[in-house]
């Protein structure tokens, strides 16, 4: 379209000036990089439009004038039909003639067509660009919303790498945390005695983690209008399982490992079948430590500072502000019981970057 729109450019030059020497001869030309061409708003008036306000003043005439002076002026109609609409040059393109330089172009540069700047190199070429999508928890297979995210991290991938960018694709696997312990405690109350696995139940791994989630949520609430049926001692249950976890107990994590393996081969099913792929996964299990490594430092140098439950926070008060409050706004950052959080691992992820 570039290249189109800049010959419909030299064309209502060629006759604005042809227009302009016939009512002053002495008059300058007019450069054809001051025409503005640009896409008309509706298709029924053309395609292409340049507007003539710029030119009224010089010539002393009302731009619709200028717009009809230049269309009977030009003769050269290989690229479409040109009109006068209002203060407006605009042209209904002839589809073969305007796709023709476009198809040449397209096969004399193949897959690089539309990725190389007017010197023949690419925009991004020598730049490097890390992407992180997807980032899926292990507790539940991808939803909707990862797909979108997936479609939207691989577009982007691609289009860059189009670019010339070396493109390094990142999944960081939140593989571990309160969450992930509640799916494995389900799965001890309502699965282990059983043996189930997501083969005996003719079931994808990451479908069973979830439905396993499910029924935590489900025995922690109760049935409804029977409060007596809600365990709400479950919520502890998972925490003091998360404590065990990050303890390194051996029972715990054998059935982490396990339940893990089922969700990301899953996951891994998933974005093969939908053409996703990445060349570095980064698992939360492994950078937390970290960052928990990271926040004892600061803790010790006096950046952070352990509040009066025992959480481990920064005040965060000269970044976002007070509180509706009035209060200073502090983020934890190890929780009371030593247990990490979502930052946690987010600076342990930065730290192995």
């Amino acid at each position: 379209m570039a290249d189109v729109k800049e010959t419909c450019r030299s064309i209502i030059a060629a006759a604005l000036n042809e227009f302009i020497k016939e009512k002053d001869p002495s008059a300058a030309a007019v450069d054809a990089a001051s025409i503005v061409v640009q896409n008309a708003p509706n298709p029924e008036m053309g395609d292409l439009g340049a507007p003539m306000f710029a030119f009224a003043k010089a010539l002393r005439m009302a731009p619709p004038q200028i717009a009809a002076g230049v269309v009977s002026k030009i003769t050269d109609k290989s690229l479409g039909e040109f009109l006068a609409v209002g203060p407006y040059v605009n042209v209904k393109l002839n589809k073969s003639g305007a796709a023709a330089p476009i198809l040449t172009a397209i096969k004399a540069q193949g897959d690089n067509y539309g990725s190389l700047n007017s010197d023949g190199k690419k925009p991004l070429e020598g730049r490097r660009v890390m992407i992180e999508f997807s980032s899926p928890n292990t507790n539940k297979p991808l939803h909707l919303g990862h797909v979108r995210n997936d479609a939207l991290g691989e577009s982007v991938s691609r289009i860059l790498k189009a670019a010339g960018a070396e493109v390094y694709k990142v999944d960081l696997i939140n593989n571990r945390g309160v969450h992930i312990c509640k799916s494995m405690l389900a799965y001890k109350l309502f699965h282990e005695a059983k043996g189930d696995t997501p083969e005996s139940l003719g079931m994808k791994g990451d479908h069973f983690v979830g439905q396993c989630y499910v029924e935590f949520d489900k025995y922690l609430k109760g049935e409804k209008d029977k409060p007596e049926t809600a365990h709400p001692e479950a919520n502890q249950m998972a925490e003091d399982m998360l404590i065990k976890w990050e303890a390194g107990d051996k029972e715990v994590h054998a059935l982490w490992e396990k339940m893990n393996g089922w969700t990301f081969d899953g996951m891994m099913a998933t974005y093969k079948r939908t053409g996703i792929s990445f060349d570095k996964y980064y698992f939360e299990s492994e950078t937390y430590l970290k960052g928990k490594d990271e926040i004892l430092k600061g803790l010790d140098k006096g950046v952070f500072f352990r509040a009066p439950d025992g959480s481990v926070r920064i005040d965060v008060t000269d970044v976002v502000g007070k509180g509706k409050d009035g209060n200073n706004q502090e983020k934890v950052l190890l929780r009371k019981d030593g247990t990490s959080v979502y930052i946690t691992q987010d600076i342990g992820t930065a730290i192995s970057r």
